[in-house]
């Protein structure tokens, strides 16, 4: 594995739980793996670590590099160590939560791609399938297949590559691509290099993250300018459905919420519901929408914003939690203080009200413009909490709309990206909630749901195959 993130060492998304959650699994599976990341700020190696000096090739020369490894969690870490590209406040962005990228980005990858093919080649022992992650993993893929080709060593290694963001595509301007990507000067385009674009078209297989969105990014707007590289890709390009990991997620066992509660047994909820209402200031009448996201376009929060005056006239209390882009919340935090008992907005990052909200809220808001895959839903279910979502991409593939198929339905779906069907969804859930014997059915439904990774790491096995043939 390639990656730019990995739970618990380097995180900002879902990219980090499903590089370690499908690690452990396919471990568990009988494989070995390796996960190379960037040693970031604060990063450090599970102990014992052992060292290896390694020298990589990028555009502008020879750099020395210190690989890092250590047992991490079912699979073996290992950290590239190079202070000057990585020892910075943020993982991409000059200002964290803002930008602009780093101007060096191209680089600080190239070091990592490049890192784990020089490691496999040093130390003897090259991996079946180099399975990269996003446009942070393409410079692994195009050395593999640009530089690393006449190495006999590497003769029988595929490469895989996963989208599970197309809005982020690594872009290096052609000035630049000497210096920093090693690459023949074919690739690319004039003015620079898309390094997703790149990813996708050097890649022996590419997957992305639901069945759903890998059908929807063919289009324009939701294939974000890469839609052209995917369709080229024709049976080579398909969707695997992100898993979730049981055993970090569940409410039985999780210390971070007021009390401990199963499916068998959903006494602790109540508990966690009055917690919540407690540590958010909100007026505990009403079903409780929660919202736990990045603050990203995407998500979907001027949806809320324009959709949140009217859940609240409608009794309903909201509570979101999230970090980025704050203006995307302006809206919603000047009507939280009109109405600081119905609404409540906290701007940061916090783990602990994350899983607080998930076990307290009656409902999980998720209406995302678009959404490869999406673990938020995911969780919301575990926890007995069932989801309102917009249906697309992976929320398609996950959530069944209680209305539409009222014996299996897990929670409630709308269509259009816009405010009003936003409401209308929410309304059809607040009706529900106010019947307790069906609202508990659905309850049931959505904590019987099997994420589990078992599943999806057999489907990325037989991915594995397919790259390899």
């Amino acid at each position: 594995m390639v990656a730019s993130e990995c739970e618990p060492y380097a995180k900002t998304g879902g990219l980090a739980d499903v590089v370690d959650a499908l690690s452990r699994a396919l471990g568990q599976l009988g494989h070995e793996v390796d996960v190379y990341l960037p040693r970031y700020s604060g990063v450090e190696a599970p102990a014992p670590a052992e060292r290896r000096e390694l020298t990589v090739l990028t555009g502008s020369g020879e750099v020395p590099v210190t690989l890092l490894s250590g047992r991490g969690r079912g699979y073996r870490l290992r950290l590239v160590d190079h202070p000057p590209s990585y020892d910075r406040p943020d993982y991409y962005v000059v200002e964290p939560g803002a930008g602009p990228d780093y101007p060096d980005n191209g680089l600080r990858f190239t070091l990592l791609g490049r890192a784990a093919l020089e490691a496999m080649r040093v130390e003897k022992r090259v991996a079946d399938i180099v399975h990269g992650h996003d446009w942070e993993a393409a410079p692994a893929l195009l050395g593999l297949r640009h530089r690393y080709a006449t190495d006999a060593a590497f003769a029988r290694t595929a490469s895989v590559l996963t989208c599970h963001n197309l809005a982020y595509h690594g872009w290096v301007p052609r000035a630049d691509v000497g210096a920093q990507l090693d690459l023949p000067v074919e690739v690319g385009k004039a003015d620079g290099v898309d390094l997703l674009r790149e990813g996708i078209l050097a890649a022996d297989l590419v997957t992305t993250v639901s069945p759903t969105f890998a059908r929807e990014s063919l289009e324009g707007g939701v294939g974000a300018g890469v839609d052209d590289a995917l369709r080229s890709r024709g049976a080579h390009y398909l969707g695997i459905i992100n898993g979730l990991d049981n055993e970090l997620w569940n409410p039985a066992t999780d210390a971070d919420i007021a009390a401990r509660y199963s499916a068998a047994d959903l006494a602790g909820k109540a508990l966690c519901r009055a917690d919540l209402c407690a540590e958010l200031g909100l007026e505990p009448g009403g079903p409780i929408f929660a919202m736990v996201s990045r603050l990203d376009p995407q998500k979907g929060f001027d949806l809320l914003a324009d959709a949140a005056p009217r859940l609240i006239a409608d009794g309903a209390r909201v509570c979101v939690l999230g970090t980025g882009d704050k203006r995307l919340i302006g809206g919603l935090a000047r009507l939280a203080g009109k109405h600081p008992d119905r609404l409540v907005v906290v701007d940061r990052f916090d783990r602990g009200l994350a899983r607080r909200m998930y076990a307290g809220a009656d409902a999980f808001l998720m209406p995302s413009r678009f959404e490869p895959c999406g673990q938020g839903q995911m969780i919301a279910m575990r926890y007995g909490t069932p989801p309102i979502v917009r249906f697309t991409g992976g929320l398609v593939d996950t959530v069944t709309d209680a209305d539409q198929d009222p014996a299996n339905g897990t929670g409630f779906g709308f269509g259009p990206a816009e405010p009003q069907a936003l409401v209308e969804a929410c309304r059809r859930a607040m009706a529900a909630f106010g019947d307790s014997a069906r609202w508990s059915a659905i309850v049931q439904r959505a904590m019987a749901a099997d994420f589990s990774w078992r599943q999806p790491a057999l489907d990325y096995v037989a991915a594995y195959q397919r790259a390899l043939e």
